[in-house]
């Protein structure tokens, strides 16, 4: 084939409704791969002879306890996504120029040999120079890290820091409680007050939401905090619109209220919480310095709002918090993160199920986990390449060679991400992958933005076409995820991929032919049965109903820790980009930006499927009403959202769903969907986090003006 091509070097047109009645059919045992904490069982519905079956339906278990049924209106429409006109099936070669998705259809053995070889002449020099760069377009232990971790410790690759979600947060609860552990989401259910921080719930954690409804009909009372009147807010009895970036000051100010009325568990406190100068006096101290009037100002917050929550919070039994990764996305974030996960400890909130605080349950399976099976560590062989920073790959891609750097970047292989779409300050991002010496191979089902800038782009399964296992951060189960209909055209799962180029590397380690039914029986330790697990579908996790009621946290003496050596004491620290720390750059962008998911995509996941898309209807920019008129601006048209990092197009939507003096930049669009080929990602910086090396997505300054 040697004509150029985009569309036309894609999968044909295939329909997931049924074939027809009559056909024999069968249901598989599924796990929903995608970055979010219910990770829920699906009964995936097969239809058709072998050899042509298809996907009909994808649906919940509902003997699946988290799951009970329900899916969330993206992966309910997964045959949709797997069936899709523009599926990747065929390997693709770049004769375009890069980014303009020119492509020829080529074979596997002729890329894979393409690609070996330069991949060989790059490592030649330094294997440095090559840096994997991946997060969690599939959650499961096999596709994600197993054989592609393998394969880059052989080579010696570049390390990269997973950082672009979760880190700051995951860093703090496990500074703080020793692991990134928390409450059973099931006994959310049972709470008689539940604080939803930082999370809209409705569209990012549905089965959570489920038990909070339940508590609520029940006589909870539901609070929510959060910069934007969420779907989540609307349905609490309060909501507190704070300004970004501000968490740690309004935790600080509830911990206030706690001690000077007296709402503390001085037991729990005495016997679990770290003491001494730089434990708990130290941080009765610093509280003590925060009243809610003081909090007040700088949260934006009527004083009376926060004196009500404390009260609530500590005269209430049992309280819950659910927190999410929304509010660490600033500067400050880490330390916003330790201060909350104190709060259930100084009112001994553990002591009970229904009490304490859910961050992320994923350390519950640290014992579990056999990650070093799987990833094999010992194949560097000694060898300690340099660490690269996911969240700085814009700037890390124009950096040259030097002492304090290593390398050039000099080959970048992409798999289950879209960087050019969702990293921070994606002018800089484009301006990397566009660099005509750079060579990038992109593992992908869709001509994504990234896609576009590849050399080849190699077909990979969707999650309906291969084997994995999964862990949770919302629960703790394992689910097994079968393989439902063999893969379509030439797609080959993540791992086949990376055996087939470690093959025409000639690595002939013998942990190179692994089957993914040998990855998978490998992913665990002994207290998973594999065989149990794939018969059943899943397979729950032995943790104590209240397991900190007693304290027993997993820190070097079972005390959750106020101060951690290289952290110090955690305290409020003011956004990078605000009026009260930056007042000259607010001069001139005075309207805050936070960018949080469209409640039909999942980062930029789902954004190419139409009747997803369709729902969400165009990019858009909501603006308080007062602000909007302050601009002269009219509903529903086109304005730039700017500032000296870029500009951004998009619709204006007035509305109450922002807080004055803050926009809502609704993301992750794809840039070649937007109205000028950009995304919220052109405004956003790649400064970072306080603690875990983290992105500051919600920590940003903007003006917007009618286009």
């Amino acid at each position: 084939m040697s004509a150029t091509a985009t569309v036309s070097t894609l999968g044909p047109a295939a329909d997931p409704t049924p074939i027809t009645t009559g056909q024999p059919t069968r249901i598989v045992h599924g796990a929903c791969p995608h970055d979010c904490p219910d990770t829920c069982a699906l009964k995936v519905t097969v239809q058709g002879e072998p050899g042509a079956e298809r996907v009909i339906h994808v649906q919940g278990w509902h003997e699946h306890e988290t799951t009970h049924g329900a899916l969330c209106t993206k992966v309910s429409r997964y045959a949709e996504r797997t069936h899709h006109a523009e599926r990747v099936l065929h390997p693709l070669k770049r004769v375009g120029p890069k980014g303009s998705g020119q492509f020829v259809r080529v074979g596997w053995d002729e890329a894979l040999a393409d690609i070996a070889n330069r991949l060989r002449e790059i490592a030649a020099r330094d294997p440095q120079a090559i840096v994997p760069y991946s997060y969690a377009g599939t959650m499961g232990l096999l596709q994600g890290e197993s054989m592609a971790a393998r394969f880059f410790h052989k080579l010696g690759a570049s390390l990269l820091d997973r950082t672009i979600c979760a880190s700051a947060g995951g860093a703090a609860l496990a500074a703080t409680y020793g692991a990134k552990v928390g409450m059973h989401v099931q006994q959310f259910e049972h709470a008689r007050l539940i604080v939803i921080w930082g999370s809209n719930s409705i569209a990012s954690n549905l089965h959570f939401w489920t038990y909070a409804q339940r508590a609520k009909r029940a006589g909870a009372r539901l609070v929510c905090i959060d910069p934007r009147r969420t779907d989540t807010a609307d349905r609490c009895h309060e909501h507190l619109a704070l300004l970004p970036g501000t968490d740690a000051a309004l935790a600080l100010a509830l911990m206030h209220e706690l001690i000077v009325n007296d709402w503390l568990d001085a037991d729990y406190i005495a016997r679990h919480v770290q003491a001494g100068p730089d434990g708990w006096e130290a941080l009765r101290a610093q509280a003590l310095q925060w009243p809610p009037e003081r909090a007040a100002q700088v949260c934006g917050l009527p004083v009376e709002q926060i004196r009500q929550l404390a009260a609530d919070y500590g005269q209430t039994r049992p309280a819950a918090i659910r927190l999410n990764y929304g509010m660490q996305r600033v500067r400050g974030g880490g330390n916003a993160v330790r201060l909350i996960a104190l709060l259930p400890c100084l009112t001994g909130a553990w002591r009970e199920p229904a009490g304490g605080l859910l961050l992320s349950s994923s350390g519950w399976y640290r014992n579990v986990r056999n990650d070093a099976a799987l990833q094999r560590p010992d194949l560097l062989a000694g060898r300690r390449p340099r660490t690269i920073n996911m969240s700085t790959i814009g700037a890390d891609l124009q950096r040259p060679s030097s002492p304090d750097f290593g390398p050039q970047i000099e080959a970048l292989i992409v798999y289950n991400s879209n960087p050019v779409a969702v990293a921070p300050q994606s002018r800089e991002v484009v301006a990397g992958f566009a660099r005509e010496d750079l060579f990038t191979v992109v593992l992908e089902h869709f001509l994504t933005d990234t896609a576009d800038h590849a050399d080849y782009v190699l077909p990979a399964t969707t999650q309906l076409e291969h084997l994995d296992v999964h862990t949770s951060y919302g629960h703790t189960d394992v689910l097994i995820n079968e393989r439902a209909i063999a893969p379509l055209g030439e797609a080959l799962p993540n791992t086949e991929i990376f055996r087939r180029l470690a093959a025409a590397m000639g690595f002939d380690d013998a942990c190179f032919t692994d089957s993914d039914e040998q990855l998978a029986r490998q992913a665990f330790v002994d207290s998973i049965d594999f065989d149990a697990l794939r018969r059943h579908g899943w397979q729950r996790l032995p943790i104590a109903l209240a397991p900190f009621a007693d304290g027993g946290f997993p820190t070097a003496d079972g005390r959750v820790q106020v101060s951690v050596p290289g952290l110090g004491l955690p305290t409020h620290l003011p956004p990078y980009e605000s009026a009260a720390s930056a007042p000259e750059l607010a001069q001139r962008f005075p309207l805050a930006m936070i960018s949080p998911p469209a409640r039909n995509f999942l980062n930029s996941s789902f954004v190419n499927v139409k009747s997803l898309r369709d729902i969400e209807g165009e990019p858009i920019v909501e603006i308080h009403p007062d602000d909007a008129v302050a601009r002269r601006l009219v509903d529903g048209a086109l304005v730039r959202v700017f500032n000296d990092r870029g500009s951004y197009h998009c619709a204006a939507r007035i509305s109450n769903r922002a807080r004055p003096g803050v926009v809502n930049g609704l993301g992750v669009w794809w840039r070649k969907l937007g109205p000028r080929g950009t995304n919220v990602n052109e405004l956003t910086h790649q400064r970072l986090t306080d603690i875990g090396a983290a992105p500051c997505f919600y920590d940003v300054l903007v003006e917007v003006e009618a286009a």
